[in-house]
């Protein structure tokens, strides 16, 4: 399943990946720190929703209360309820 999250207080403007049971692959970022944000998603492709949001989760960019990476803990974890609750 293709899905797409629309971030909250970040650079990036929205993250698109693939789930395939609880793994996530071709992980992208529409804005943000594009070189930081590709090294990411490539170090991540392949990753289940549980590494990532053991890795990524509540982690902070400068003052704000989220950063890229927290919003794509954030994602994956709603995919997957979404996609099992289905």
């Amino acid at each position: 399943m293709h899905y797409e999250y629309k971030t909250r207080n970040t650079c990036s403007q929205k993250i698109s990946f693939d789930l395939d049971g609880n793994t996530i692959s071709n992980i992208e970022f529409e804005g943000g720190c594009n070189g930081n944000l590709q090294a990411i998603s490539k170090l991540l492709d392949g990753a289940s929703v549980e590494l990532i949001e053991e890795k990524l989760l509540g982690n902070l960019c400068g003052i704000r209360q989220t950063s890229c990476t927290d919003q794509l803990a954030k994602a994956v974890r709603k995919a997957y309820t979404e996609a099992t609750i289905k």
